[in-house]
């Protein structure tokens, strides 16, 4: 297979740059779903006795591509390795939210380059968001000719076919559509463990100002509401123990749908019938948070006491120009309600410090607005502009020794409510699902609680993937320790 990719090719009509103007032009045509996917005859049995292996960055959402381009490979016939030296094809799915994810995707392909140069048979590929970028997709071309496919994150179902071409070509592969097409149901996936999740939309509409997404995954499309519960009772027949729910911004489901009214709220109600222990959902949107949605949550059930709500920023002024379309104030309320709704709930979120214009008044707003919602635990960020995004082209005039400081003053906050919270714990018994074994010790089970919180305890490793009970005796910061409760058995009389 050639390495070289020849330099008069045109690639325009694969991708375009990521443009705020033209994503906006979010157009009304219907988004058809296909029921019918299948591997082509021809690729069924192409990968017998060859090895896949995929490395995946960022969120949950390329989590579970990564378990569609599994089940996809799978079907072809692959087997899965860790061992790169092993492997017949390497995909890496990638992440644009951040440059130091960027960063890592390019450091990787530098060492794959002598693998390339010992094994050239060996199928290298570059998917997901980083790939949605022409300039991302330009530095390939140019520094990493060695590269065999280049693919989006719209046309993951066209992998067997593309897989091919790279095999065939004489040229890099590239196809990136700028434009998302339409759902495609019945992709297989290959999940392992107790968890699962379930993708129940694609794309956001949002356009935060900091943001690559509305770019890399298209606009708003919700799935069918038949097809999200025939999968999660799919799921839950085949011993899912927890499912998460997943969208760029789940609250938005369901209101792109023209022929039904059939919301996120409506959808939680029906799925809080099902037979699973947990449902999990992420990430929400505050501007979309409804009533409808907090009064579903309050019935309980299966669904978990823990919401991850970004805010990003406490002072209405920062939010305006991040341009996420609530203020400090409604935060505030929306915190309240559900709160009111569900005394015992744990809220957590995402910030950004050091926003371009961000001021230490406007930064200490953002800490009251911490300690007033009382957070359990935020993951916290200091800003970086991403090129194609509107803050790009704002100021960023907050020094880098500034944010630093700023990042280490909310670090050391979320670190005391952190531990605070945890210690409120103490003394009481908490229902675990038991995920494994803890990463430090072969000895020691891990396992989370209801709302989220990593617990560590002895016991047999039966007990992996049972839901049970431990009594918390530790609080650190991060994790708690514990026993198990042992239950009374029940004597027939």
């Amino acid at each position: 297979m050639a390495n070289q990719v020849k330099s008069d090719k045109d690639y325009s009509q694969y991708f375009q740059p990521p443009s705020l103007s033209d994503a906006k032009k979010r157009g009304k045509e219907e988004i058809a779903v296909h029921y019918d996917f299948h591997i082509p005859e021809d690729m069924q049995g192409f990968g017998k006795d060859k090895y896949y292996l995929i490395r995946t960055y960022g969120c949950q959402m390329n989590e579970h591509d990564t378990e569609v381009m599994r089940g996809l490979l799978e079907q072809m016939g692959y087997q899965t390795t860790e061992d790169k030296y092993q492997a017949d094809v390497i995909l890496l799915n990638t992440c644009a939210i951040r440059e130091n994810a960027e960063d890592k995707v390019f450091g990787e392909l530098g060492h794959l380059k002598a693998l390339k140069a010992q094994k050239p048979g060996l199928v290298l590929g570059v998917c997901g968001c980083m790939s949605q970028e022409e300039a991302v997709v330009n530095r390939i071309m140019q520094k990493h000719a060695f590269v065999d496919l280049i693919f989006g994150t719209h046309n993951i179902h066209r992998l067997p076919g593309l897989l091919k071409d790279a095999f065939y070509n004489k040229e890099m592969v590239v196809e990136v559509w700028s434009k998302e097409g339409d759902i495609v149901e019945n992709l297989p996936k290959k999940r392992e463990g107790i968890r699962a999740w379930v993708n129940i939309m694609f794309g956001c509409d949002k356009f935060c100002t900091y943001c690559i997404v509305p770019y890399t995954r298209g606009k708003e499309r919700s799935r069918r509401p038949q097809d999200v519960l025939a999968e999660v009772r799919d799921l839950a027949h085949q011993g899912f123990q927890e499912i998460t729910l997943l969208g760029q911004n789940v609250n938005a489901y369901g209101k792109d749908f023209e022929d039904i009214t059939y919301s996120f709220a409506n959808l939680m109600d029906d799925i809080r019938k099902i037979d699973v222990p947990r449902i999990r959902f992420t990430t929400s949107h505050p501007r979309d948070f409804d009533d409808d949605l907090i009064e579903v949550l309050g019935k309980r059930g299966n669904l978990v006491e823990h919401i991850h709500l970004p805010v990003q920023a406490g002072n209405t002024e920062v939010l305006k120009r991040m341009s996420r379309k609530y203020s400090r104030e409604h935060y505030l309320q929306l915190a309240s309600k559900i709160k009111a709704t569900m005394p015992d709930v744990v809220l957590t979120t995402d910030i950004i410090v050091g926003f371009p214009g961000e001021t230490d008044e406007q930064f200490d707003e953002t800490m009251s607005l911490y300690e007033e919602v009382g957070f359990d635990f935020a993951f916290t960020f200091i800003y970086s502009p991403r090129e194609g995004t509107p803050a790009a082209g704002m100021e960023d005039n907050v020094p880098m020794e500034v944010k630093k400081q700023r990042l280490y003053r909310l670090n050391e906050l979320v670190n005391a409510h952190s531990k605070a919270s945890n210690e409120k714990l103490l003394g009481q018994t908490v229902e675990v699902l038991v995920e494994g074994e803890s990463k430090n010790n072969a000895d020691v089970l891990a396992g989370r609680t209801r709302t989220n919180k990593l617990i560590h305890f002895t016991g047999s490793k039966e007990l992996i993937g049972q839901m049970i009970d431990v009594q918390v005796t530790h609080a650190q910061t991060w994790i708690l320790k514990g026993e198990i409760v042992q239950k009374p058995l029940k004597l027939s009389i």
